[in-house]
């Protein structure tokens, strides 16, 4: 049994028992609520057979995921989503706390790590901090936590770096974000290492802001995270926002994702930051925004618009107008256009003075200007 508290208040209990996951709240207090998704309004949830989605959103992916199996499955013989759940619960950083944390010494400052980024000091990070990985995402990660020199006090930070499948990916991330902040979208703050080697990106929860996924607010778990349409984003999205108007740059955040290339837009890669006392509800700043037609040469977006797959443009505006209930969706749109065309430049200017970064970012331009990707451009990207 996992006891949950909210600012040391003893609020409700997770257990697994015979396939089924129970949240069992101990009292009615809509500000000691846990999520979004799980709000104190009632004393029991119940899931079967899958994790409360909410709960899950925590689990790692992939990388991390092959790590904690191969930890997990030596200590215990076994690996299911409730112990790794457990194990990692007790040092999530948040508003809600399951159990006691376990005490890490911080040794290092975020410029240290800007300045080394070696695959030795990634692998130190993990091992050190291999219980605090409660998050989610197929690429090599862990999260850091890091004195600021400057500000002179400490952060909790993702630090993301990629293997040869996709190489550069932390460029490719670092600059896409960057022009996706051109359209006056927020981004987290995020650094590139001094060798290219690790995106940091600094968390925006804390003890006093949650976050939720869109994925865990549709009450889906992560084996779904493809399966749905962003009409469904913006509908789930639009009931919960505290201010309406917010939808403008949620409208903009999913015309980058196509501009851009951005395969990967499913349904954890959106979510929402509430205060303390569910009060005050906000669309998240924008993550895990990457070409991934740079990678993979006819990808897809990740989910649905107007029933298909497939790369629209102005096309968008009517997702805008119908969806996301905004009569200025072309002016919104033109601003991302203008958004684009100068990460076009950054971009050039990038491939200018880092060589190495030549081959994925011709193939991120061609995404961008709307190159058809023919048999012929295949080609010469595989020669190159």
């Amino acid at each position: 049994m996992i006891e949950i508290s909210h600012h040391d208040k003893f609020i409700a209990t997770l257990q697994a028992e015979n396939k089924k996951y129970i949240l069992e709240y101990k009292d009615f207090d809509l500000s000691n609520s846990i999520s979004l998704s799980l709000p104190n309004t009632q004393k029991f949830y119940i899931s079967e057979f899958d994790f409360i989605p909410y709960f899950e959103s925590f689990l790692p992916e992939g990388y991390l995921f092959e790590v904690f199996k191969n930890y997990l499955t030596k200590e215990y013989g076994y690996v299911d989503d409730y112990l790794l759940f457990s194990i990692l619960a007790p040092n999530i950083e948040g508003r809600i706390k399951y159990g006691k944390s376990d005490d890490i010494e911080i040794k290092f400052e975020l410029d240290y790590i800007l300045e080394n980024d070696t695959d030795d000091i990634f692998n130190y990070l993990l091992n050190i901090f291999l219980r605090k990985n409660a998050v989610s995402g197929i690429q090599p990660k862990t999260v850091a936590i890091l004195k600021d020199k400057e500000k002179l006090n400490i952060k909790n930070y993702i630090i993301k770096t990629w293997g040869d499948e996709f190489p550069y990916l932390a460029e490719n991330e670092f600059i896409s974000l960057k022009t996706v902040e051109f359209a006056g979208i927020k981004i987290p703050n995020i650094y590139l290492s001094k060798n290219k080697k690790f995106l940091i990106v600094e968390r925006f929860d804390s003890k006093n802001l949650g976050f939720e996924e869109v994925l865990s607010l549709m009450g889906k778990v992560r084996a779904f995270k493809y399966n749905g349409s962003y009409e469904q984003v913006a509908k789930t999205i639009y009931q919960y926002l505290s201010d309406p108007k917010e939808m403008e740059e949620f409208f903009k955040l999913i015309v980058m994702n196509y501009l851009l290339k951005n395969g990967d837009a499913h349904l954890k890669n959106f979510g929402l930051l509430f205060s303390d006392d569910l009060s005050e509800i906000h669309l998240s700043p924008a993550y895990d925004v990457v070409t991934t037609t740079a990678y993979i040469f006819k990808d897809k977006p990740a989910l649905t618009l107007f029933g298909k797959k497939k790369w629209y443009y102005e096309e968008l505006i009517e997702f805008g107008r119908k969806y996301c209930f905004l009569d200025n969706a072309k002016d919104l749109y033109d601003e991302c256009i203008e958004a684009k065309n100068k990460g076009i430049k950054l971009l050039e200017e990038y491939i200018n003075n880092n060589p190495h970064f030549e081959i994925i970012g011709k193939k991120m331009l061609d995404s961008w200007q709307n190159k058809e990707i023919t048999d012929d451009i295949i080609r010469t990207w595989r020669k190159n």
